[in-house]
């Protein structure tokens, strides 16, 4: 969360040409609810199987950047899923970074605590193995996000190359 993928999704999605879905945004208009009341009525696990369902359904289709959840990889299959399909990039960004994108945010379910800026650090360090396994690491929070949307279009290109697609 706060890294930017949402944002950057769509900057490379434009620059390529390609489609591109959020997960969440998929999640909240099947379900007709935010992401916060999803995880409030039905609790993490449910959000959890639908977030599995809607990537089962994206990675079928051709020619779109999709922005995940920061959380997805993290659930069993589901980076695995990824890596059959697609060049997973993650984006990373430090605690500090983060908490200052996102800490006037009100729709986030996992920063309801007492103290978010350690939820964010203590999330990050759970995370991290997970996300050392994408395809290409990019700090988002070194440089600005457009930026970082050349960065990750450059790798796409690059990595098509190398397997001889057009």
């Amino acid at each position: 969360m706060g890294s930017g993928k949402s944002t950057v999704g769509r900057l490379v999605a434009r620059h390529l040409g390609l489609g591109f879905v959020d997960t969440d945004e998929a999640i909240e208009a099947r379900t007709s609810r935010r992401i916060s009341e999803i995880f409030a009525a039905d609790g993490e696990a449910a959000f959890r199987a639908l977030e599995r369902q809607t990537l089962e359904e994206l990675v079928g289709r051709e020619g779109l950047v999709i922005a995940t959840g920061g959380g997805l990889i993290c659930q069993p299959g589901n980076l695995e899923i990824l890596q059959r399909r697609a060049l997973v990039v993650c984006l990373w960004a430090s605690a500090d970074t983060i908490w200052e994108r996102v800490r006037h945010q009100s729709h986030r379910p996992l920063l309801q605590v007492a103290d978010p800026k350690s939820e964010i650090a203590r999330l990050l360090t759970q995370r991290e193995p997970f996300y050392r396994q994408a395809d290409v690491l990019v700090n988002s929070g070194l440089r600005s996000l457009r930026e970082v949307a050349g960065q990750v279009a450059h790798h796409y290109i690059e990595a098509k190359r190398a397997v001889g697609a057009p």
